[in-house]
This record gives structure tokens, C-alpha cells and sequence, in this order.
């Protein structure tokens, strides 16, 4: 049905399209907060240590097995506008800290769930987003009361970091081995610049391959090269490398334009195959005249120079991907040439070990052993292909939490012991205000506890008798107590060591924040139908165009 209103005189005005839907005001946000609640509610049982997992199956039936907000609700196609809001919050949470995106989420859900009865007393939705905003900005402010500030490089804490962030993940058990694999290599590649401290994740190459177990994943001071050796007749071991670093094909350029030649002779034919061989003899030449024994190339290389460098024992891998020759320029302090005649042994790079290993059915080449290596790799193994694929997003966040506390470095201590303290202090604050804005941050200190609340009932902990107590410990001042899940209690999470960094935790707020109030402020859903009717009814113009007649 058409939008169609009429004018005093009676002419129909025609808005919107036929077909087209739409809901409006207390509907509309109605319908808007529940879709945005249900994803909240899939996403709930994932929090914390003691959360469980989400088996997601896709159109294709390719099988994801994980906990990780963010992939969970990238996995499942979500149709609802409101519902892929929630699904952007676990997105930008991802993206910028990598952590905490389950979080994100479950605080966005029950901000609209407060929010819900707010309005249902007659609370306008505006006041109640104005409310939200300034509690966020105050709770941000009562975090870096309790933040902990921490140096850069102690090992220690970045490895509690890492630890914590992999706890709730489905490599608990092997977490100690991969948190210390996480800050190796974040360590490796980090710069100092005017006295802070910046990483670019984009120099840790991260390999999967299944066999073994998680605990065989290794750090390869180096690069990994999903690639074979080129020819069987080259050694497949080199120490001490020389490694030249060549962007060009490896073989003879072909004219851009077509020419006859009249041959007279068959021995002129044999003249132009011994020119032929004697240039790329030439090359190898080159090659060798550098010291270079080791051969990177980023596209092919002909037969016939494979077979001379073979003869002179150099090692030669082709078919290199641009982003890889990148970070073997990094690892090996080489430089990267276009062709041949350009290189120097002052543009080698060098590595203690280039050498060819068989990972189950495959070979690959590993670059390692490099003195000061700017990018490096590592190698994930496990027993099957999903549990590799979730040690690998295991390893994304805990690389990012690892680059959050170096590049910010101020801790908070876990298990919602942050949140509850910053909905206690939001109390006290709202007391101070006056009107409704002061029901609005009530309602989100309240939100703030769905976090330690959702911990404490995935653990088979009783939600209200664990809220009432932290409640009354965190009255009493003692501002480091939350849910720990582990042994079903509540306590001192200074003794227990597990911590976050305060940029997640600052981010989940305002993640959450914005979206919920990017929601609340939706009174008028207009949907436009995708069909366009085959037969205009009578009286209008065909395809029932915008406009008014």
C-alpha cells in the first residue's frame, strides 16, 4: 500500500513507494531496542572464562566454531537494520582494540533494556541519549581513577595481558604458551618514536597448518613462506645466509613489438640459443658475483637459470607474495630490486638459516634466525582446522591487547571489578543531578553491572546474590573486587592478577554508548519494498514514483 495522504481539497499526495512500510514512534523503538536485545542475548552466554561457545554453520555449510563477538556476528547474517547496528559496535571494537567486543555488545543491550522502561515512563528517548552521554564521559573518568599505570616493556604484565584476553577463549588450557608467543613477537616489532611506543600488527605474519598441538605453535624470528624451493637439485639447507631480495621475473623479456627475422644458416639458429643461454648464465653470474646464496624473487624464474643456480648452490624460492617481499625486507635488512643488474651486496639481507621444512603435506621455506628482525611470523598448529582457526583469532586479540597496554600504558584490574566500581560511583554522581537526566544514568550505572552480572551467570553463580554481594564489598571501598568465575566466588582481583588494558575497557563504553543512543534517537522506520508492482492501480501514474500528484 501506498503512503498516501490527502489535502485539504482532497487531492491524494503520494510520498512514498508502493509497497513501502513504516513504523513509527513508540513502534518503531519498540521494535528497534528488542532486535538490538536479542542480539545481546546470543552473544551473552560467550562472556568471560566461563562462557560458552557458538557453532555457526554458513550457506555453503563451512563450519566456525568460536566465542569472539565480533566474528560470531560477522558469521551470522544479520537482516534487521536496528540488529546491524549491535553488529558495527562489535566491528569497531574489534578494529580498534581487539578485545571486548562481546562486551561491547552486552553493555549496548542493556543500555536499550534500561532505557526501555525509561521511556515507557513517559521519558523522552532525547533525554534519556543526553543522560547516556554524559555518564559515559564520567565513567571514562572514574576507569582512569582506578587505572593502574604500567611500563611499556615489563614482560610480566604485558604476559598477564595477553593471558587474561585468551582466557575466555577455547585455548584456555595452552593460553600461558600463546600469551608468551604474543608478547615475543609484539616486542620484536615495536618502535620507539619521541619516546612512546608504536606497533603495526601488519609485521607479524601469522601461518596456520594443522598437526600437532596448539602448544607446538613456534615464533619464527623471520619470515614463513607457504612456498616450495624451485628446484630439486638445490641444497635445502643454507646457514649464514645471503639473501637477495628481486622484484623482476627471472628470465628474458620478451619485445613489446612483433619482428622477422630471415635466418639463413642453422647455425644461426644455434647462435641466437647460445646468446639466449649465455645471458641468463649471465645473470646467475651476477647473482653469484654479489655472494647472495639464497634467491627471494617475486615472480617466475626461468628453467634454465634455476638449473645454473642450482650448479652454483644457491637456494631460490619464486612466486612471492608483494606484502611478503615487504617483510622480508623488514626481517633481513635487505632491499628489494627490480632486476638484476641493480643489485649490490650491499642490498643482501642476511639470516642465520634458510631452510625448507615439511609441515604435514606440504613444504615450506623458513627465513630465520634474522639479527633485528622488524617483521616476524608465527605458526599456529593444532589438531583440527577449527580449533586452529579460533587459536588465530586468539592470537589477533592478544596480540592487540598487547599493542594496546605498549602504546597506552594503564592497566584495570578483570573480571567486571571495573565495572562495578564505576556503577557505583555513577550512583553517587546521579545524586548530584537533577531531573530525569539523573533516572538516565542511574539506569546506566545499572547497565554498567550486566557485565559482572552475565559473568557471574555463566559461571552457574547466582546473578543476584553475586551482584548484592559486590555491591556491598565495593561500598565497603574495596574498589578490585569482582566475579571470579573461575572458583564461583567473589574477590580481590589485585591478588589474582588477571588484567585488562584501560583503552578496551574505555572503548567498550563508548562503543556501547554511541550505538545505544544512535538507536534511541529512531522514532520513524521507513522501509522501501524492493517489488516493483507489475500493475498500477487505477488512478496512478505507473511505478507509484516519489512525488506528489
Amino acid at each position: 500500500m501506498a503512503h498516501m495522504q490527502t489535502t485539504p481539497e482532497g487531492v491524494p499526495v503520494i510520498v512514498l513507494k508502493e509497497g513501502s512500510k513504516q513504523s513509527r514512534g513508540r513502534d518503531a523503538q519498540r521494535n528497534n531496542i528488542h532486535a538490538a536485545k536479542l542480539i545481546a542475548e546470543i552473544i551473552q552466554t560467550s562472556l568471560g572464562p566461563r562462557g560458552m561457545d557458538k557453532m555457526l554453520v554458513d550457506s555453503i555449510g563451512d563450519i566456525t566454531i568460536t566465542n569472539d563477538g565480533a566474528t560470531i556476528l560477522k558469521e551470522i547474517d544479520v537482516q534487521h537494520p536496528a540488529a546491524k547496528m549491535m553488529v558495527e559496535v562489535a566491528k569497531a571494537t574489534d578494529s580498534e582494540v581487539g578485545d571486548g567486543t562481546t562486551s561491547s555488545v552486552v553493555l549496548a543491550g542493556a543500555l536499550l533494556e534500561k532505557a526501555e522502561s525509561l521511556i515507557d515512563d513517559e521519558i523522552h528517548s532525547v533525554i534519556i541519549a543526553d543522560g547516556y552521554k554524559k555518564a559515559s564521559r564520567k565513567a571514562i573518568e572514574f576507569l582512569n581513577e582506578i587505572a593502574i599505570k604500567v611500563e611499556p616493556k615489563n614482560k610480566e604484565i604485558l604476559k598477564k595481558i595477553a593471558h587474561t584476553s585468551m582466557q575466555t577463549k577455547l585455548v584456555s588450557l595452552e593460553a600461558t604458551d600463546l600469551a608468551m608467543l604474543a608478547v615475543d613477537a609484539v616486542l620484536s616489532v615495536m618502535e620507539e618514536k619521541n619516546g612512546s611506543f608504536k606497533v603495526n600488527l601488519d609485521n607479524i605474519k601469522i601461518e596456520k597448518k594443522t598437526g600437532g598441538s596448539i602448544s607446538d605453535s613456534e615464533l619464527v624470528s623471520g619470515i614463513i613462506l607457504d612456498k616450495e624451493i624451485v628446484h630439486s637439485g638445490m641444497p635445502r639447507r643454507i646457514e649464514n645466509a645471503q639473501i637477495a631480495l628481486i622484484s623482476e621475473a627471472l628470465e628474458i623479456k620478451k619485445t613489446e613489438f612483433e619482428a622477422k627475422l630471415n635466418i639463413s644458416s642453422p647455425n644461426q639458429i644455434k647462435s641466437f640459443m647460445e646468446e639466449e643461454s649465455q645471458l641468463l648464465k649471465d645473470m646467475v653470474n651476477k647473482i653469484k658475483s654479489t655472494n647472495a646464496n639464497v634467491v627471494l624473487c617475486q615472480k617466475g624464474i626461468d628453467d634454465i637459470i634455476q638449473h645454473y643456480m642450482s650448479k652454483e648452490g644457491i637456494l631460490a624460492v619464486r612466486r612471492i607474495k608483494e606484502s611478503d617481499m615487504s617483510k622480508l625486507a623488514k626481517s633481513t635488512g635487505g632491499r628489494i630490486v627490480g632486476s638484476v643488474n641493480d643489485l649490490n651486496n650491499t642490498d643482501l639481507g642476511s639470516a642465520q638459516n634458510v631452510e625448507e621444512k615439511r609441515i604435514e603435506e606440504d613444504n615450506w621455506v623458513f627465513i630465520e634466525g634474522c639479527k633485528n628482525p622488524k617483521a616476524i611470523s608465527i605458526l599456529i598448529r593444532g589438531g583440527s582446522k577449527r580449533v586452529i582457526d579460533e587459536a588465530d583469532r586468539s592470537m589477533h586479540d592478544a596480540l592487540m591487547v598487547v599493542k594496546d597496554v605498549i602504546e597506552n600504558p594503564k592497566i584495570v584490574y578483570g573480571g567486571g571489578s571495573p565495572e562495578a566500581y564505576v556503577a557505583l560511583k555513577l550512583r553517587d554522581w546521579a545524586k548530584s543531578l537533577s531531573g530525569r537526566e539523573q533516572l538516565a544514568v542511574e539506569k546506566f550505572a545499572d547497565a554498567m553491572e550486566s557485565i559482572p552480572i552475565a559473568l557471574a551467570r555463566n559461571a552457574g553463580m547466582n546473578p543476584i546474590d553475586s551482584i548484592t554481594q559486590l555491591r556491598s564489598k565495593q561500598n565497603n571501598g574495596e574498589r578490585f573486587t569482582g566475579v571470579d568465575v573461575i572458583n564461583g566466588v567473589i574477590t580481590n582481583f589485585e591478588k589474582l592478577g588477571v588484567v585488562e588494558p584501560l583503552k578496551v575497557k574505555e572503548q567498550i563504553i563508548k562503543s556501547a554508548t554511541e550505538t545505544a543512543n544512535m538507536i534511541l534517537r529512531i522514532d520513524n522506520v521507513i522501509a522501501v519494498s524492493r517489488s516493483v508492482p507489475s500493475e498500477p492501480p487505477q488512478g496512478m501514474p505507473p511505478g507509484g514514483g516519489m512525488g506528489m500528484y
